[in-house]
């Protein structure tokens, strides 16, 4: 999530633990370590979540979208889901938590 943005509560909380079980194949680390998410909106059963890519080239961008789509549909309470790819602001490892920087060995 950007730092801007504050946590979800409710639906929006349960999608965003869903998409911690979207694993960027690359890297073997889940999509919010990474800072991949950029919002999520819940409404009425109705989820919308903003994702970015390390990179606009990730040969695998396709793939993860459709991980976190089918993520999103399979918690309680969401009857749609839109995940829709964005670059702006662009991805940078400053948005990792620190449990993934960790992970990569970066600023041990």
């Amino acid at each position: 999530m950007s730092e801007e943005a504050s946590e979800p509560t409710g639906l929006g909380a349960a999608v965003l633990d869903a998409l911690r079980e979207v694993i960027d194949p690359e890297l073997g680390l889940n999509v919010v370590e990474l800072g991949l998410v950029y919002g999520v909106q819940a409404d009425d059963g109705r989820v919308r979540v903003q994702l970015t890519m390390t990179t606009p080239a990730c040969p695998l961008g396709e793939q993860i979208v459709r991980d976190a789509r089918e993520r999103i549909l399979a918690c309680e309470g969401v009857g749609e889901a839109e995940v829709e790819l964005v670059w702006e602001p662009p991805w940078e490892p400053s948005r990792m938590l620190p449990s993934a920087k960790e992970a990569l060995g970066w600023g041990l």
